[in-house]
């Protein structure tokens, strides 16, 4: 929330979610009018809103409504900022956004250039939004606002410009380093200028080209430095433009002025001026073009989407844009062709490339009712489907928008870099005005003050820090999305990047969600094939998920059903039938000794299946018993490799289930987990999330049910199978798009990986200036004779901006390795038991 700010009395219109009587009339206005500033408040039923006069924030007043149990009704505006340089400037845009009344919280993002405003659902807000940001200095306008051209071609065209200016001010600067610098280099140069060219002609010279540099492509740290200087909020533009202006100032006088000097003091520093723009030019050129590769992902999934698609309409097919397929239009697809948005498949089949969504390598069947993705690709088979989400509402789409408000987000860490960078910029230009004021008054001259103040200012620049946090998390969440693990809040990556306890619940989760049929043991002298068909034949007219199990394993191998002639379903005991003639039933074992079946040795195997957490059930066939029967819920395949990984990057592991402690016992021990909580209600499992957290233990739950959702809300990250229910998504912070539990790890180690970029990125920045500040302020003159140059602290601090944005880069290449041992590979056949 937006700090306290002193304003005049206003009145506001605020609309209130939870009012439902006259007594919440009165709890809303207590609150409020208890807030310092506020002088009156009225509340009305009917409309939902209350009418708040005084001087208190929105801020304030909504976190007191929060706290009395009545939230305010919020919107969301997103702003493309341009302008903004480094890391003050967005704290600045930030200070000004949270003035604006109406106002939450704002969250400024250097990397994407956007802000990102909660605020009351107040009609021209955005308006005003951008107003205020242009009354600080910088042009903004709404997201939504048509834009005369795309991300890329602006990206592109940023590009270009700065690589313009800085091969201009590279040609105009080479001969004034030369002139200059050559001498230094080669003394006979010096002799060979002063004789042929003139020291006052060659000054004249580098004055010529030097201004051309300094107010050609150098401009733009004058233009955008010098007022937020005039606005007490200087950025790295004014430390630039103060640099190099004094640097040049100091010259001119020496050239054409030199008696208002002190005596042998006059001397130039057009090189240093010309070359530290040269070369913060050269440096922002090499940021903005890694600053492109940084927002690749989004850019591929954008391009995932193909421009048009072959629409059914009124029995004619014709080529549409995207843009015009509507919700119920029949889609054509052809071999090779991608989807172009949502759907239902109503003819044809094929295999579809979902890798680009899910991660998942391996093409999927579809067929006549099967969903298919917008952006996946169609296999060797023609497909018709009927539209179902189109637009913004397609999965691709939201997957976007995803991505997008997680590259954006701040992370908890940032607000150290925040305050830091509030008050940088200022204290460097006391340091640099200080390093002046000493050096004149104990130091060689006048020059050599000058000299030092000027590398103070440029050695210093922010924008590394202000780099630091969103390369990383744009990199980060980017590379996640292309392993098909979505942040549905930003800040999960530091939250998950602490768990130390990952607990999931079992059914769908580590299994595949429902019963399959694992072994069938027949009686001596029994044919199994046939046992098989005639026992499917009475599940058929089963709806229960064993019974299911049963059917699908017949119909696998292709076996023909014998008609069944009478069926009885035997409440708590199983089924009975008459199938061509054989009496056949099918149950649990006191079926058989209700019925007088002699079991012979398949109890001992039922047994060790109950063991193994597989459900057995019997099947007798003309009063004989004909086989075992055994059913389970399979473990997901790559359910054993993924809990290995984790145990390999030191987390405990823990299950949630409702099964039967013995049972579940079984099945911990076949995956090695850690931790088990059995024998869970589903209405128990935040209790068992909060169990799990004994010593202040972090934990991250992964679910995929409606049930999972209180617990996915409760843990300290939730973790939600993007092939579960919508409940669950919304609970959870992170979204698998598959059901590969391997996506768990890929989340672990991309948090992992993004938050140590970004302490290597902020020592980086921060241990950068702490070092050579003092250097750059001649510290170390007195002791060792050495100072620092200011073109190299030009060039040093050019490349550490590079750096940081080079190195956030590095997490594109981020692929978390899985083990996949013996005990793995074994335990990929186990199964749990049927639900």
């Amino acid at each position: 929330m937006p700090a306290a700010e002193t304003r005049t009395d206003t009145t506001l219109t605020l609309e209130v979610q939870g009012m439902t009587c006259a007594s919440c009339i009165g709890r809303v206005e207590r609150a409020l009018t208890a807030v310092s500033g506020v002088t009156a408040a009225e509340a009305n039923l009917a409309t939902g809103r209350v009418r708040v006069t005084g001087a208190a924030g929105t801020g304030a007043l909504a976190d007191a409504l929060d706290q009395a149990g009545y939230p305010l009704a919020e919107a969301r505006t997103e702003l493309a900022i341009e302008g903004m340089h480094c890391a003050s400037c967005t704290g600045r845009v930030e200070r000004v956004l949270t003035c604006v009344p109406g106002v939450l919280s704002a969250s400024v993002n250097l990397m994407t250039e956007r802000a990102t405003v909660r605020h009351l659902p107040v009609p021209g807000l955005a308006d005003r939004l951008a107003a205020a940001v242009g009354g600080a200095g910088f042009a903004a306008r709404p997201i939504d606002a048509p834009r005369p051209d795309d991300a890329a071609e602006k990206r592109e065209a940023e590009i270009a410009v700065t690589r313009r200016r800085m091969l201009v001010a590279g040609v105009l600067t080479l001969p004034v380093f030369v002139l200059e610098m050559g001498g230094h280099l080669v003394p006979a140069f010096h002799h060979w200028v002063h004789q042929t060219i003139g020291m006052w002609e060659s000054w004249l010279i580098q004055f010529v080209l030097t201004t051309v540099v300094l107010f050609g492509p150098g401009l733009v740290f004058f233009r955008l430095g010098l007022p937020a200087l005039a606005r007490r909020a200087p950025d790295m533009n004014s430390l630039v433009a103060v640099g190099t202006g004094a640097a040049w100032g100091f010259s001119t006088v020496s050239t054409f002025a030199p008696g208002v000097l002190p005596a042998g003091t006059a001397a130039v520093y057009f090189e240093a001026a010309a070359v530290i723009v040269t070369l913060i030019l050269m440096g922002r050129w090499l940021e903005a073009r890694a600053k492109g590769r940084t927002g690749a992902a989004i850019a591929r999934l954008i391009g995932l989407q193909p421009k048009s698609a072959r629409v059914e309409r009124d029995g004619r097919i014709a080529d549409l844009s995207i843009a015009e397929i509507r919700t119920g239009d029949i889609v054509h697809v052809r071999p090779g062709e991608k989807i172009p948005t949502d759907g239902e498949v109503t003819g044809g089949s094929s295999y579809i490339d979902e890798s680009m969504i899910t991660g998942e390598p391996v093409p999927v069947a579809k067929t006549e009712g099967d969903t298919v993705t917008g952006g996946t690709v169609n296999g060797n088979g023609a497909l018709t489907f009927v539209a179902t989400r189109v637009g913004a509402d397609t999965l691709l789409a939201q997957i976007i928008r995803l991505v997008e408000e997680a590259q954006g987000a701040k992370l908890p860490i940032q607000a150290l870099v925040d305050r830091v960078t509030l008050y940088f910029v200022p204290a460097v230009m006391v340091v640099a005005a200080l390093t002046f004021v000493v050096w004149l008054a104990l130091g060689p001259g006048l020059g050599f003050a000058v000299v030092a103040a000027v590398a103070v200012l440029i050695i210093a620049c922010p924008c590394a820090m202000g780099l630091a946090t969103p390369t990383s998390i744009m990199v980060g969440t980017g590379r996640a999305a292309e392993m098909g693990v979505l942040f549905r809040r930003g800040d999960a990556l530091q939250a998950l990047q602490g768990v130390e306890v990952v607990a999931f619940d079992k059914t769908g989760t580590l299994t595949e969600g429902r019963p399959d049929l694992v072994a069938l043991h027949a009686a001596p002298g029994a044919d199994e094939a046939e046992v098989l068909a005639l026992v499917a034949a009475v599940e058929a007219r089963s709806e229960h998920p064993i019974a299911e199990a049963i059917t699908r394993a017949a119909a696998g191998r292709g076996l023909d059903l014998p008609p069944v002639e009478a069926f009885e379903a035997i409440t708590g005991f199983g089924v009975c039938a008459t199938v061509g003639g054989r009496a056949v039933l099918v149950g649990a074992e006191r079926l058989m000794a209700r019925e007088g079946i002699d079991l012979g040795a398949l109890p001992e195997r039922a047994g060790e299946a109950a063991r193994k957490g597989q459900t057995p059930l019997y099947a007798a066939i003309d009063g004989q018993a004909a086989a075992l029967i055994c059913v389970a819920d399979r473990i997901k395949p790559d359910t054993p490799a993924a809990i290995e990984a984790l145990h390999a990057m030191g987390l405990k592991v823990a299950m949630i289930t409702g099964d039967a402690r013995a049972t579940a016992e079984a099945i911990a021990g076949d995956l090695e987990i850690d931790t088990v909580v059995a024998e869970v209600l589903p209405e128990g499992k935040v209790e068992a999330v909060e169990s799990l957290r004994e010593g202040d233990r972090r934990v991250a739950f992964v679910g995929d049910g409606i049930n999972d959702a209180p617990a996915l809300a409760a843990a300290d990250v939730g973790i939600a199978i993007g092939t579960g229910t919508d409940v669950a998504v919304e609970a959870a912070e992170v979204v698998l798009m598959s059901g590969d539990l391997r996506g768990v790890v890929n989340a672990l180690a991309t948090s992992q990986a993004t938050l140590r970029n970004i302490k290597q990125n902020l020592f980086w920045a921060f241990a950068y200036n702490t070092a050579l500040i003092p250097v750059a302020a001649g510290v170390l003159y007195p002791a060792f004779g050495l100072t620092l140059s200011p073109m190299l602290a030009a060039g040093a601090m050019a490349l550490s901006s590079v750096f940081v944005v080079t190195n956030s880069l590095r997490l594109r290449a981020l692929n978390p390795a899985l083990a996949t041992s013996p005990r793995a590979a074994h335990t990929r056949t186990q199964m749990a038991p049927a639900q």
